[in-house]
Formats: C-alpha cells, structure tokens, sequence
C-alpha cells in the first residue's frame, strides 16, 4: 500500500510539474530544458519539511498493542516465535461482532502495557491460516505462547471477559 501511495504522489506531482512548465515549452521541443522542469520540482517537491508526516501519530500506541498478519510466513516469525503470549483475533470485514470485538480485545491488551501481543488475522485473506486453527466462526480468538494453543473462545464478550481472559494468559 505505501507503494501504491508513493507512485500515486510522484504521478500527481509529474503531472502538476507538467503544468507548471511555461506555455513555450509545453508547445515546442526545442526550447524545453531540463532547468525548467528542475524548478517546478523544486517548487513541488513532496519531500520537503513543510508537507512531511507529523512525528507522533495518534494511534502510535495501538500499532505497537496489535499487528496485522500479511502472510503464514509473518504469522511464524511474529505469533508462533513470539517470546510474548500472543492472542490472535480471526476476522472478517463483513463481520458485525468482530467490529465490536476488536476495539475492546485491543483495550484489554492496551491494559497489560506490553506483556501480550495481538495479532489480526482477516480470514478471507488467510483461510490457509484459519483452517490450521480449526477456525468456523468469527470472531474467534485464540492464545497462543510458546507456539502452543493455550486457549481460545468464539464470539464477543464483554470487557471484564475479556479482561479475565487477557489475564489468564499472561499467568495472573
């Protein structure tokens, strides 16, 4: 996606370039220089101080509570090597209770302030992943430590649930 976002900005900033350009070299070849086109970058320049990205972002903290699986090879390197306990929600777009569930699993494990992991697995992109686990509903979550299943539930509970359920896995 950063990619797809990346060639989307330097495409909208050749063609505003291109516009920038003075109307005689836009209408012949010969009088186009390359100093020309190296101002209107200047000029539009996406890399500059003023257009970068703020230093804290908002949900800073949420990114470092859960991630995103992208493919069996991360769900290896982060879930099943993981020194932490990590839960792992299974989920779908089109599922109503997953979207209530996970803003409320996040804050259970926001509460244990580093001691487990969340992972989000989108089971329309990883079925693979979801019939390894023996997944046939959503939400479905699953605690794994050390690589090991250690517990699971299906469908949503509420917080002090969840927060009983966060606590039995880390062993409190």
């Amino acid at each position: 996606m950063a990619y797809r976002l990346l060639v989307r900005r330097i495409w909208t900033l050749s063609a505003k370039d291109i516009r920038c350009l003075p109307a005689s070299a836009s209408s012949s070849s010969s009088s186009f220089s390359t100093s020309s086109l190296q101002s209107a970058a200047t000029r539009a320049s996406f890399l500059s101080p003023s257009r970068s990205l703020p230093r804290s972002l908002p949900h800073t903290s949420r990114r470092e509570v859960s991630f995103n699986v992208q493919d069996h090879e991360d769900f290896t390197d982060r879930v099943i090597n993981s020194e932490l306990p990590v839960l792992v929600d299974f989920h779908a777009q089109w599922c109503g209770p997953c979207k209530i569930l996970g803003p409320r699993l996040e804050k259970a494990i926001a509460k244990q302030k580093g001691r487990v992991a969340m992972a989000k697995v989108d089971i329309d992109d990883h079925t693979d992943l979801a019939i390894e686990y023996g997944v046939s509903a959503v939400p479905t979550v699953i605690a794994i430590r050390g690589g090991d299943v250690v517990d699971h539930f299906v469908g949503i509970k509420d917080d002090d649930e969840l927060d009983s359920f966060v606590g039995k896995v880390i062993g409190q």
